[in-house]
C-alpha cells in the first residue's frame, strides 16, 4: 500500500515493514515534529472505504485513547492519507508470544501464570471501559527483554463484529481462539475474553493450541463441543483449574472477571498482588453494565468487624473437581447436542463469522499486524463481579448423601459427617454470604473482617491461599471489601 519512506500526513515517515496481516499493515516510522518512533498501523484499503467504517474506527481509537493503562498501547493520532486510514500508536521492541513458544516450546508454569496476571490486568482495564478486546491471542502480545507484557490491538474487533464487515475472501484474525458463545451466535462480553487468555494459557504450558483441525470451521467446532485434552500432571493442580476454568464452555462457569483470573493466576504460584486501590487511570470512562460498583451514596464508613462461622455436619466437596453436569443449572448450560440442526447453525453462524475473526493461517501463525505497548509490571483490579468455586461452580456437587430423616440446609443439599480434611478454595471475588456458606459447608471457620474501600464487594484476602488443605475445624482468614457502607447482594 505504501513504500519505505513516504510521509503521511507531512509528519509520519515510513521507514521499515514490522507486519503484515489481514487487517492492514503495521509500520515503523518516525514522528518528524516530536522527534520519536511511533508505529502506524494502515488498514486495508476495502475496510478504510467502507462507508461509515472510518468514522466508526475514529471513535473507536478515541476511546481507546481515553483509556490509560501501562499494559496497553497508546494512540497517539488517527488519520486519512490517500484514501486509507490509519493508526500512530506507540512502538515497542520486543517478541510477540507466538515468537516466544516457537522459541522455547512450554514455558514454565509460573513464567505461564506471571503473563496470564499481566494479560488479565490490562484486559480489566478495558472491561472497565465497556470494551471487550474480542482478539484476545498470542500474536496480539508482546513481551519486551525486561518480562514485561503489553497488548495490542484493542478496538479493531470489536467494530468488526459490530459492523459485521467482511474481508473479501480473506479471512482475518483466528478460528483457534474463538470461545464457543462466539462460534454459535450467542452474547459476546468480558467472560469472551477471558476464554481466549485461558486458550493462550493453554498454549503456554503445552507449547500447542489445544484444539487442531484441517479448517477453522473444524477447529471453531471443537470450541463448542469438545473438551481440551488434560494438561500434563507435572503442572501444580492449582494451575490447571486457573487454565481449565478460564476456559469453561458456559460463560457463566469461567472467572467471573479478568481480574478475578489474574488474581486466581497469581494465587496459584504463590505471587502476591496489591489490593489496595486500582492504579488504572481511566480518562472520561464509560460505565459499562458488567462493571456496576453498587455504591449506596451517603453511607457510613464499614467499622472493623469480626463474625465467625462454626463447621456443620456437611461433607466437603472437592475443591478442583470438575462439575458434573447437575451441578450446572440447566439455563446456564450451554447447549452441545451435536447431531444436524445445531451443527448447521454453527455452520450459518462460522460462514458469517470466520469471515471477519477467522485465519488464513489455521495450523500456524505468522507475526500479524499487531502494536504493542511500552508495559509495566501489572497490578489487578479488582473484579467487578462475583467468583463461582474453584470447580466452575459456587458448589460442586458432592458424593455424599443426604441421611434419612435429614432435611437439607444451606445453599448444597447433600450432607454427612465432615471429613478429616478439607481443600480451601480461591474466595477472591466472592461475596460475603458466599464465604461463609462454602466454609460452614466445608467444615471449616470463617473468620472475617471488613476493610472499607471505595468499589468493592466481595472477599480481598484470604488465608490460608486456595488450595490449602486443612483439618476440619480449621480457621479461615477472609477479608471482605466494603463499599462506601453497604453491598448490595446480587
Amino acid at each position: 500500500m505504501f513504500e519505505v519512506g513516504a510521509t503521511l500526513r507531512d509528519r509520519y515517515q515510513l521507514v521499515a515493514l514490522v507486519a503484515r496481516g489481514g487487517m492492514g499493515e503495521v509500520w515503523s516510522a518516525q514522528d518528524t515534529v516530536l522527534g520519536r518512533r511511533v508505529a502506524v498501523k494502515v488498514l486495508l484499503p476495502n475496510l478504510a472505504g467502507n462507508p461509515g467504517f472510518a468514522a466508526r474506527f475514529l471513535a473507536e481509537a478515541r476511546a481507546m485513547a481515553a483509556l490509560s493503562h501501562p499494559g496497553i498501547v497508546e494512540i497517539y493520532d488517527y488519520g486519512q492519507a490517500d484514501g486509507l486510514a490509519f493508526l500512530v500508536m506507540q512502538f515497542v521492541e520486543g517478541e510477540s508470544l507466538v515468537s516466544l513458544i516457537r522459541r522455547t516450546g512450554p514455558v514454565t508454569p509460573q513464567r505461564a501464570m506471571q503473563l496470564v496476571v499481566q494479560a488479565a490486568d490490562a484486559i480489566e482495564a478495558a472491561h472497565r471501559q465497556g470494551i471487550v478486546h474480542r482478539d484476545v491471542k498470542p500474536a496480539n502480545l508482546l513481551l519486551r527483554a525486561d518480562g514485561r507484557l503489553a497488548l495490542s490491538d484493542f478496538g479493531i474487533a470489536r467494530i468488526l463484529a459490530t459492523d459485521r464487515l467482511t474481508v473479501g475472501e480473506q479471512i482475518v484474525g483466528t478460528s483457534s481462539y474463538l470461545a464457543p458463545e462466539q462460534v454459535t451466535g450467542h452474547e459476546i462480553g468480558p467472560a469472551t475474553d477471558v476464554y481466549a487468555l485461558g486458550v493462550v494459557a493453554y498454549e503456554l504450558l503445552t507449547g500447542s493450541r489445544p484444539f487442531e483441525a484441517d479448517t477453522p470451521f473444524g477447529v471453531a467446532l471443537k470450541h463448542v463441543h469438545e473438551d481440551p485434552p488434560p494438561l500434563p500432571e507435572t503442572i501444580a493442580e492449582p494451575v490447571r483449574e486457573v487454565v481449565l476454568r478460564a476456559m469453561a464452555k458456559d460463560p457463566a462457569a469461567r472467572w467471573p472477571s479478568a481480574a478475578a483470573l489474574a488474581h486466581a493466576a497469581a494465587t496459584a504460584i504463590g505471587m502476591t498482588l496489591p489490593t489496595g486501590p486500582m492504579p488504572t487511570a481511566v480518562v472520561g470512562a464509560v460505565t459499562a453494565p458488567w462493571a456496576s460498583l453498587h455504591l449506596v451514596e451517603g453511607a457510613a464508613p464499614v467499622p472493623q468487624l469480626e463474625v465467625l462461622t462454626g463447621p456443620t455436619t456437611r461433607a466437603p466437596a472437592p475443591a478442583w473437581e470438575k462439575p458434573t453436569a447437575a451441578a450446572v443449572p440447566a439455563r446456564k448450560r450451554l447447549l452441545l447436542l451435536g447431531g444436524g440442526a445445531l451443527t448447521l447453525a454453527i455452520a450459518a453462524t462460522l460462514i458469517f463469522v470466520l469471515s471477519w475473526r477467522g485465519t488464513s493461517e489455521p495450523q500456524s501463525q505468522r507475526p500479524d499486524a499487531s502494536l504493542s505497548p511500552t508495559a509495566t509490571a501489572a497490578s489487578v483490579s479488582p473484579a467487578a463481579s462475583v467468583a463461582p468455586s474453584a470447580s466452575g461452580t459456587r458448589a460442586a456437587t458432592s458424593t455424599a448423601t443426604t441421611p434419612a430423616g435429614t432435611t437439607p440446609t444451606g445453599p448444597t443439599a447433600k450432607q454427612s459427617t465432615p471429613a478429616a480434611t478439607a481443600k480451601v478454595p480461591i474466595l477472591y471475588g466472592w461475596k460475603e454470604s458466599e464465604v461463609t456458606s462454602e466454609m460452614t459447608r466445608l467444615g471449616l471457620v470463617a473468620r472475617i473482617t471488613y476493610r472499607w474501600t471505595p468499589d468493592k464487594c466481595y472477599a480481598i484476602e484470604q488465608s490460608p491461599p486456595g488450595g490449602t488443605v486443612l483439618s476440619t475445624g480449621s480457621t479461615v482468614e477472609v477479608v471482605i471489601a466494603k463499599a462506601t457502607g453497604i453491598c448490595q447482594e446480587v
